[in-house]
């Protein structure tokens, strides 16, 4: 069942547009091939043989012309935290990412773990977003992993899927009934898959490094348990849960024989865990910390080869803006995380396709469309007639410099400045309307 437009907001109006003589790619639909896409009033239709007056012709020969790409996995940091971010300047940098939608997650403040502060984050975005925006709900109360939320009503006010994200449930009972009454509303479950009494303090890749610079390690089966866990439980529920940021080699080797037994479950990966290792922490920079933190060689080589073979299917950034204030302080004190929207699809492509030639142009397409389209029961990641008409104008061999000073997110907590990347969206078309150009 496809998820209705009035779940996601924005404030672009439809529009009409010929995209002529670009290689077209939708792998929902299994085309590849030169030819002209038509969105009228909004929709994908067939390109007719007299073009509305009004319709905006747009050249896109030497181009990729792909569905819009979904990132389901950005902090946008309304309500209560705008001074890091905000719904607006958040889609600003996703359309600049190339991204014509994101799920927002619900670790805001307050939460969005009731049906309030979801239709805030809706409405807010309706007035202000560049771009779609979905938002999950959360899986518990305040996140605290003690109680449930009403998933009912979260489910009921629109949300898109549930998750805890930056707080992993701890007690398994609850975390199965949260599968059970997900699955009774058809929403998938994602999991920062974190097991804090392995993990402790930890803050960074339990290994040499840590023992070098006296820092509490974070180890990669802190990671693992709860993977293990979450197999389990989706097995046992038979429901849909997604494993978030995953960082090390053991869960990718769980999730690949868990795909082999047919269990419903799956895995994410961010291009900072394939584009740095645990030796960048050694600066004691905290535009380096994240959660989960970056790891060793052998795990980066173990994630590229999960996608490779299809066991890791979604890409997203997991953008997630603090203050400079935030950042600048002792490397143990500085709050987890980095901005990603705007470096996401230049790394991956580079890394994936260009340097390793991991996968291929169309699978990169997938991955950022009909994939996460499929798992979020989304009615778009597809060019198809009737789809809302979101486009991405992607130019494969581009090579171009990230500058965190232009970049258009609030802050510009990011580990990628100055760095040359190759491949990047040139134009974000949502519901016919140009939201970003190069």
């Amino acid at each position: 069942m496809n998820r209705p437009v009035s779940q996601c907001s924005l404030s672009t109006r439809p529009g009409n547009v010929l995209i002529r003589g670009g290689r077209v790619i939708d792998p929902a639909a299994g085309r590849d091939a030169i030819g002209d896409v038509f969105i009228q009033n909004g929709i994908f239709a067939a390109v007719p043989e007299n073009l509305p007056p009004d319709t905006e012709i747009i050249n896109a020969s030497g181009l990729v012309v792909c569905p819009g790409f979904i990132d389901m996995h950005v902090h946008l940091r309304e309500p209560g935290q705008s001074a890091k971010e905000t719904i607006d300047s958040g889609t600003t940098a996703a359309a600049a990412g190339g991204f014509t939608s994101v799920v927002a997650m619900p670790n805001t403040s307050p939460p969005a773990d009731s049906a309030s502060v979801v239709a805030w984050v809706l409405d807010r975005a309706a007035a202000k977003a560049k771009v779609n925006v979905f938002t999950s709900g959360a899986i518990s109360l305040g996140l605290k992993g003690e109680e449930l939320a009403p998933i009912g009503s979260l489910a009921k006010a629109g949300v898109a899927a549930l998750t805890d994200d930056g707080n992993c449930i701890q007690n398994h009972e609850l975390m199965r009934r949260a599968v059970e009454y997900a699955r009774m509303f058809s929403l998938p479950v994602f999991d920062h898959c974190q097991d804090y009494s392995l993990v402790g303090d930890g803050i960074v890749n339990e290994g040499y490094w840590s023992t070098v610079l006296g820092l509490p390690g974070w180890p990669a089966a802190g990671e693992e348990l709860v993977v293990l866990r979450n197999i389990l439980l989706a097995e046992l529920c038979e429901h849909h849960i997604h494993c978030q940021h995953l960082s090390c080699k053991g869960s990718v080797e769980r999730l690949r024989e868990a795909h082999r037994r047919g269990v419903p479950i799956s895995g994410e990966l961010c291009p900072h865990h394939i584009a740095l290792t645990d030796d960048s922490v050694s600066s004691f920079d905290t535009r380096f910390k994240m959660n989960p933190p970056l790891r060793t060689e052998a795990d980066v080589e173990a994630l590229i080869e999960g996608v490779a073979d299809g066991t890791i299917s979604i890409l997203a950034s997991d953008h997630a803006p603090h203050t400079r204030a935030e950042k600048e302080v002792e490397f143990d004190r500085a709050p987890f995380g980095i901005t990603g929207l705007e470096t996401e699809v230049g790394l991956f492509f580079k890394i994936l396709v260009h340097e390793r030639k991991a996968i291929s142009l169309p699978r990169f397409v997938a991955l950022f469309t009909s994939e996460p389209a499929r798992l979020l029961r989304l009615d778009r990641g597809t060019l198809i007639e009737g789809a809302p008409g979101d486009v991405t104008l992607f130019a494969p061999d581009l090579e171009w410099e990230f500058n965190r000073d232009a970049s258009l997110s609030l802050s510009k907590n990011t580990p990628f400045h100055r760095w040359q990347l190759k491949g990047r969206a040139v134009r974000t078309i949502v519901k016919g309307q140009t939201v970003w150009s190069l």
